[in-house]
């Protein structure tokens, strides 16, 4: 797919995974590694498509998800050991001992709750991500940033469906909400390779959204042009 790269936050899909989440993992390690390579191409980030310079990008994959070659032995570019997503979720955890700690006292604060979740998804722990998500939304339904980043995470744990009820929600409190629309379009393509519903969500973001710059505009239109060409193949 030719597609240009949305400066460092995004996340977007060039190549399809179509695995269904299994026990375990490895499989989890594998899928976190391709949606990682994925989310450099594009730049979606599921969810982060125009939000310019709040957007955020995932980490490099863990070396658990790699198949190391004789050159790198499993190291990064600058010859470090990459964190295997166990020793991520160990980090994660202390990172947001503090915040948990303080929401023992205030439960419902949901500036914390966002904070904590955040932690969690920059360390491609996304299950546990959504968990947190979930309760912030559960004070603040209507808060649809926080839903497409639910939705994100929930689609890189491998739940498409859950995922596209989340932004498909999302888009009932704001109908012309960009990244939801881009989002569904990408996961309706990618996650249930729906080419016609993928392009339904890309033809109202453009109908719905006059003011995008014509640098967005042309990637949409690529995106459709990649879908239907795809779909002839």
């Amino acid at each position: 797919m030719a597609a240009g790269v949305i400066q460092t936050g995004g996340s977007g899909m060039e190549n399809e995974t179509n695995a269904q989440p299994t026990a375990g993992s490895a499989w989890q390690a594998k899928q976190v590694y391709a949606m990682g390579v994925i989310s450099l191409v594009v730049g979606l980030a599921i969810g982060y498509l125009f939000r310019g310079s709040q957007s955020l990008a995932p980490p490099a994959p863990p070396v658990a998800a790699t198949q190391p070659s004789p050159a790198t032995g499993g190291m990064s570019g600058t010859g470090e050991q990459m964190p295997t997503l166990d020793q991520m979720k160990v980090m994660a955890d202390k990172k947001a001992e503090p915040l948990l700690e303080k929401l023992k006292a205030d439960p419902k604060n949901s500036d914390l709750l966002i904070q904590i979740a955040k932690i969690y998804r920059s360390t491609h722990q996304f299950k546990q991500a959504a968990v947190y998500y979930g309760k912030a939304l559960e004070l603040d339904p209507k808060n649809v940033p926080v839903r497409t980043e639910m939705a994100s995470c929930m689609y890189y744990d491998g739940d498409t469906d859950g995922a596209i009820s989340q932004l498909q929600q999302a888009l009932q409190y704001s109908p012309k909400d960009a990244n939801s629309l881009f989002n569904l379009g990408m996961i309706k393509w990618h996650g249930k390779q729906d080419v016609k519903g993928a392009v339904a969500a890309w033809q109202e973001l453009l109908k719905s959204n006059p003011e995008l710059s014509p640098d967005r505009v042309a990637q949409v239109q690529r995106l459709m042009a990649d879908a239907r060409l795809q779909n002839k193949n």
